[in-house]
């Protein structure tokens, strides 16, 4: 079977990239597979790919190339949703290219990775082909004009997949789309080469990218309190992006410069969660969590707020690893302080950690994508008649309102008259 992923930028660094490459060499075991790059800013891409993997960039966006100075670059793209915030990076030559693409795959599964591509899947995939969106954000994290555009073009899918039970659930409540199977599948996150951590070192670790939405000010703010109560341990944070100078500035001014450092970004991070004792999170939101999964594959227990969605799906609080309030600096520094002072504890709850984390082995997750797969195939025409009957019912809805709004402005004419 041939399975063909949409990805926004094969060719840059980003936790979606990871999870499709991770997906895609994992399914290689047994089928041929393919990534189509919606870009091209590069060479090579940054990730390692899996040999067996084949890349088609579909537009370069490589400065000097032939791509570039084609007119319908200069051009918006028209199929690709306006209310998906990576819209100003899409072109006429994007629509024109996707199109052309999965009219001549010849993929049995082509699967979507982002809102604005999944519409792309809907609009131009072809009909025997299985059409399956993946979302990588929360549904919640989209405005309401981009769900209303989604809801239209998602109908028309086989399948939808987030990454947590409770998002399914959300967009089961409030995007209803008959005919369409909507269910969670966790990202892949494979054993690292690296021996677990040790335990020795009196080290907090944390990842991510240094945006507000990580909460890495509150998570400093946190480690202030740990530094003053003990001084032997430090905190390390990896990763780049804006927030990296007033972040800094805030180390600065807590006194905490030598105690607290940004490392910027590792890949892979396994090998920098290895020297440490614990790893903490303090973000708003989650829509997965995949450093927290790293980190368990370290024989790491992980500190993290109860956000949406994907910590307490990731962690069982008190067994291997603690959950505290969203934007409780207080409650985090508790939590942190339990787990240094507690070394037994730390190590047995890093233990369970590491058992528990495959569950995201590889073997395991393609086993419920090629679940579905079949699933999918052998549905396919009872879901057919399912999305037919919802839309004759919702005509017929409409029909019945239009025929009572009529009856009363006649009945209020009648009245006035």
């Amino acid at each position: 079977m041939k399975i063909a992923f949409l990805l926004h930028n094969a060719y840059a660094i980003g936790g979606t990239i990871r999870t499709t490459l991770n997906l895609a060499a994992a399914l290689a075991d047994r089928h041929e597979v393919e990534i189509a790059s919606m870009m091209r800013h590069r060479e090579t891409p940054r990730f390692t790919v899996d040999p067996r993997v084949r890349v088609v960039p579909l537009v370069d966006t490589r400065v000097g190339g032939a791509d570039t100075t084609d007119p319908r670059w200069a051009e918006p793209a028209r199929a690709f949703p306006v209310a998906d915030k990576r819209h100003h990076q899409y072109s006429l030559l994007h629509d024109v290219r996707v199109a052309e693409y999965l009219a001549a795959s010849g993929a049995d599964v082509v699967i979507g990775t982002r809102p604005g591509i999944n519409v792309y899947l809907a609009r131009f995939g072809r009909r025997g082909t299985l059409r399956i969106a993946q979302e990588h954000l929360r549904h919640d994290a989209h405005s309401k004009k981009l769900r209303r555009e989604l809801a239209r073009h998602y109908r028309s899918l086989d399948a939808l997949i987030t990454t947590t039970e409770a998002d399914a659930a959300v967009y089961r409540a409030r995007m209803p789309l008959p005919g369409v199977r909507v269910l969670a599948i966790p990202n892949i996150v494979p054993a690292p080469d690296t021996p677990p951590a040790d335990h020795s070192a009196k080290v907090v670790a944390a990842a991510g990218r240094l945006v507000h939405g990580k909460r890495f000010d509150l998570l400093v703010e946190a480690f202030a309190t740990v530094a003053a109560k003990r001084p032997d341990w430090s905190l390390r944070i990896y990763g780049g992006g804006a927030e990296r100078e007033r972040l800094q500035q805030l180390i600065d001014g807590r006194g905490l410069a030598g105690r607290v450092t940004l490392m910027g970004p590792r890949s892979p991070i396994e090998a920098e969660f290895a020297k440490a004792s614990l790893v903490a999170s303090a973000s708003d939101a989650e829509s997965f969590g995949m450093t927290l999964v790293e980190a368990m594959r370290c024989g790491l227990p992980v500190v993290s707020t109860d956000c949406p969605l994907g910590p307490a799906e990731i962690i069982r609080d008190g067994v291997d690893g603690r959950l505290v309030p969203k934007g409780d600096a207080e409650a985090l520094a508790r939590a942190l302080l339990q787990l240094i002072d507690d070394e037994p504890g730390r190590r047995a709850m890093g233990a369970a950690a590491l058992a528990g984390a495959r569950r995201f082995d590889p073997d395991r997750i393609l086993g419920r994508y090629e679940l579905l797969f079949s699933e999918l195939r052998a549905t396919r025409h009872r879901r057919a008649w399912r999305r037919t009957s919802a839309r004759a019912a919702g005509r017929a809805r409409a029909l019945a309102r239009r025929v009572r709004t009529v009856g009363d402005r006649s009945r209020s004419r009648t009245a006035a008259a």
